[in-house]
């Protein structure tokens, strides 16, 4: 029977030193990896007030554009000299529109009176609380309705 002989503990204490990892390097991969954490939740923190941001903006102008040329082509009578009006709903609490559909241009001889097909001019207005004030905003736009 062979007898190995037992490095001195000493040496066991420098090998194992040699394979683990010192304080220092722990605390700078602790602080590297902390740094990378705070930064993903900063992103994370952004786009949540982005979309905030988003979710609270002003009505939009399309939405009111395609309600009323769908109304329009529809309703003869709003062709003829009228005036609609509405709401968002649910989607922007509080806010209203209204539009008044006016000839522009026409192939027939009724000038438009009649419902005809032809260019109109929207005049829309649309109306919302914000801060407790009631915010407007005015355009125009051409629609031809067939």
């Amino acid at each position: 029977m062979k007898l190995r002989r037992r490095p001195p503990p000493l040496a066991a204490a420098r090998r194992r030193a040699r394979d683990s990892f010192t304080l220092l390097e722990v605390v700078i991969a602790m602080g590297i990896f902390f740094a990378g954490i705070f930064a993903i939740l900063n992103l994370v923190s952004e786009n949540l007030q982005f979309a905030r941001q988003l979710n609270q903006g002003e009505p939009d102008l399309g939405t009111v554009a395609a309600e009323l040329f769908m109304e329009a082509a529809t309703n003869q009578d709003l062709r003829a000299g009228g005036g609609a009006a509405g709401d968002f709903g649910e989607l922007y609490p509080g806010a209203s529109w209204s539009a008044e559909l006016h000839v522009v241009l026409t192939n027939s001889t009724s000038r438009g009176r009649n419902g005809d097909p032809g260019l109109y001019q929207a005049d829309i207005t649309i109306s919302w609380p914000r801060n407790n004030l009631i915010k407007e905003r005015k355009t125009s736009l051409l629609l031809y309705l067939p």
